[in-house]
C-alpha cells in the first residue's frame, strides 16, 4: 500500500509540473503565470478540485506515441471565490503550447456539462497555441464540440473568458460565445488569421498586437470587454467582477453587506446640468454617486463611448445600468453604441439581473456612415432588447430624451417599469430649433419671429411635464433624491413576474 501511495504522490508531482521547469521558466520570463498559478490566485485558497488530473492525448501519429504529458495541456475542475461555485478550466501553454487536442476539449466539455447541471458559471482561462495539428480532424472536432457546449450553456449559467495568451484561429469562437472577454495588455492577442496569413492575402503588414491585441479588441473591434496591465490584476479584477453575477439562470443576483444608506441624499446632483443645454457633463459622475460606496464596475470602457454599461450595487444588490454620455458625440446613439448597449441588456435579462437606464439623447447619429452601415437595424437591436426583457427597469431622463431614441431608451412604451424626469429633462420629438424650422419655414427670413417661436416652443416641450400629464413619466424627482427613489423603485419590484409569449425563440434584428 505505500509503494502505490508513493506511485500517487509521484505522478501527481508530474502531473503538476506541466511542461517541467525549463517551459514553466520559459512562461513567467513571458512576465505569464502558468496555468496552476492563475487558479490559485483566482480562487479562494484550497478551494480548488481538480478532475482529469491523468488524462493524455490518444494521438499516435508524428511521434505522439512516445511524447504524452499527464493533464494533455489543460486543467480543469471547480473551486470557490468569496465562497461560491465556480467551474474553471486553464489552459497549460508549458504543454504542448496548450494546443486543443481531443481529450483537452473532452476535459473542457466535461466542466461546462457539470456547471449547467449544478448551477454553477464557467471561466475559462485561455493560454493556447490553438489546434494541435498532430491531430488533424480529431482536434477540429473537439473544438466544435466546446463551441456546441458554449451554445448550450449560453443563457444557463454566466460564462466568463480570459484570455491570457495566444487565442487564434477556430479557438477565437468559444471566447465569442460566451458572456465576457477580458484580456492581459502586451500579453494576450486573438484573431481568426494571424499576420503571416493576412499579409500573404491581402499584402497588409501588421504585427500580432496591432491585429489583435487588447487595444484592438477593446477600442475597435468591441470583442473584449476590458483589459488589464498583468496576470494578476486581471485575476483580482475578475474576481471583483464575479461578485456581481448570480451563479446561473434560475438565481438572483448576490447579495452583498452594504455600509451605504439608501436614504442617502447627494446635494450636488441638482448642479450636474448645465445651463447651457448644449454644454456636456460626465455621466459617470452620476452612476458613482447612485452606487453604494460609489462601487462601479465598467464594461467596454474604450468602446462606443457615448454609452456606458456596467454593474454596480443599490442596498447590496446587483444592479446593470446603461448610460447615455453626453460627454461623447452629446450622447447620440449610433451603430456601436447600439450593439455595445442590446448584449448587455440581453444579459442582464438572461440573468434576472434589474436594469437602470440613465437617459440624455438628443437623438440617433445622423450622416451616411451610419445609414449605409445599418443603423437601422442595429439601433433595432438596443430597441429589441429592451423591449423584449422582463427584468425590473427603472429609467431616469436626466436632460434630453428626443425622438425614436426617447423610445429606445427603456420607455414606458417598451415596458419601462418606474419611469423618472429631473426638472431639467426635455422630452420632445426633437430640439426646439430643428422643430421651429420645420412648423415656421415660411417664416425662416425673420429672425425674431424665430427666436420667439423658438422661445414658446422651449416652454412648451423642453420640460418633463407634458410626458407626465400623458402618464409617460412617474414622476418628476429632485436630482438628490435619485439614490433614494431608485433604492425605493427596485425594492418595489423584486417580486415582479412577467412572461413574454411562448416561442420557440425569438428572431432579433442581427
Amino acid at each position: 500500500m505505500h509503494e502505490i501511495l508513493e506511485e500517487l504522490d509521484r505522478r501527481r508531482e508530474e502531473a503538476r509540473l506541466g511542461g517541467g521547469p525549463k517551459r514553466i521558466d520559459a512562461q513567467h520570463a513571458k512576465g505569464k503565470l502558468t496555468a496552476r498559478e492563475r487558479i490559485e490566485i483566482l480562487l479562494d485558497p484550497c478551494s480548488f478540485e481538480e478532475w482529469d488530473m491523468f488524462v493524455t492525448h490518444r494521438a499516435t501519429e508524428f511521434g505522439m506515441a512516445e511524447t504524452k504529458l499527464a493533464g494533455d495541456g489543460v486543467v480543469t475542475g471547480w473551486g470557490l471565490i468569496n465562497g461560491r461555485m465556480v467551474y474553471v478550466f486553464s489552459q497549460d501553454f508549458t504543454v504542448f503550447g496548450g494546443s486543443l487536442s481531443e481529450t483537452h476539449a473532452r476535459k473542457i466539455c466535461k466542466i461546462m456539462e457539470m456547471a449547467m447541471k449544478n448551477g454553477a458559471p464557467v471561466i475559462g482561462l485561455n493560454d493556447s497555441g490553438g489546434a494541435r495539428i498532430q491531430e488533424g480532424v480529431a482536434s477540429l472536432g473537439g473544438y466544435a464540440d466546446v463551441f456546441q457546449a458554449n451554445v448550450l450553456a449560453s443563457g444557463v449559467v454566466p460564462q466568463i473568458s480570459l484570455i491570457m495568451g495566444p487565442c487564434a484561429g477556430g479557438a477565437v469562437y468559444s471566447p465569442a460565445m460566451t458572456d465576457f472577454i477580458f484580456m492581459v495588455r502586451d500579453t494576450s492577442y486573438m484573431f481568426v488569421t494571424g499576420p503571416d496569413v493576412v499579409k500573404t492575402v491581402t499584402n497588409e503588414i501588421v504585427t500580432a498586437e496591432e491585429l489583435g491585441g487588447a487595444k484592438t479588441h477593446t477600442t475597435k473591434s468591441s470583442v473584449a470587454d476590458a483589459a488589464f496591465d498583468n496576470d494578476v490584476e486581471a485575476l483580482a479584477s475578475l474576481r471583483r467582477f464575479f461578485d456581481f453575477l448570480p451563479l446561473n439562470n434560475r438565481e438572483k443576483p448576490p447579495h452583498r453587506p452594504v455600509f451605504d444608506t439608501a436614504e442617502r441624499l447627494d446635494y450636488s446632483l441638482d448642479t450636474l446640468i448645465p445651463d447651457n443645454a448644449h454644454k456636456p457633463y460626465d455621466m459617470k459622475e452620476l452612476i458613482t454617486k447612485l452606487a453604494d460606496e460609489g462601487d462601479f464596475f465598467e464594461l467596454q470602457e474604450d468602446y462606443a463611448r457615448n454609452i456606458v454599461t456596467g454593474f454596480i450595487r443599490l442596498e447590496g444588490s446587483t444592479v446593470g445600468v446603461v448610460a447615455n454620455q453626453p460627454m461623447v458625440l452629446a450622447g447620440c446613439l449610433d451603430i456601436n453604441s447600439s450593439k455595445k448597449a442590446a448584449r448587455f441588456v440581453r444579459f442582464c435579462d438572461a440573468f434576472s439581473i434589474p436594469i437602470l437606464t440613465l437617459v440624455d439623447v438628443p437623438g440617433f447619429l445622423p450622416g451616411t456612415a451610419q445609414e449605409f452601415g445599418g443603423v437601422i437595424k442595429h439601433g433595432a437591436k438596443l430597441l429589441f432588447a429592451y423591449g423584449e426583457a422582463t427584468v425590473p427597469k427603472v429609467t431616469v431622463i436626466t436632460r434630453k430624451a428626443y425622438g425614436g431614441a426617447y423610445d429606445v431608451m427603456a420607455s414606458k412604451h417598451l415596458r419601462g417599469d418606474v419611469n423618472y424626469a429631473w426638472p431639467s429633462a426635455e422630452i420632445a420629438v426633437m430640439g426646439a430649433k430643428g422643430a421651429v424650422e420645420i412648423l415656421y419655414r415660411s417664416e425662416l427670413g425673420d429672425k425674431n419671429k424665430i427666436a420667439k417661436r423658438t422661445a414658446d416652443y422651449e416652454r412648451r416641450f423642453a420640460n418633463p411635464f407634458v410626458a407626465a400629464e400623458m402618464g409617460f413619466i412617474d414622476d418628476v424627482i429632485m436630482p438628490h433624491s435619485t439614490r433614494k427613489r431608485l433604492a425605493r423603485a427596485f425594492a418595489s419590484l423584486k417580486n415582479k413576474d412577467l412572461q413574454n409569449p411562448w416561442k420557440k425563440h425569438d428572431n432579433i434584428p442581427l
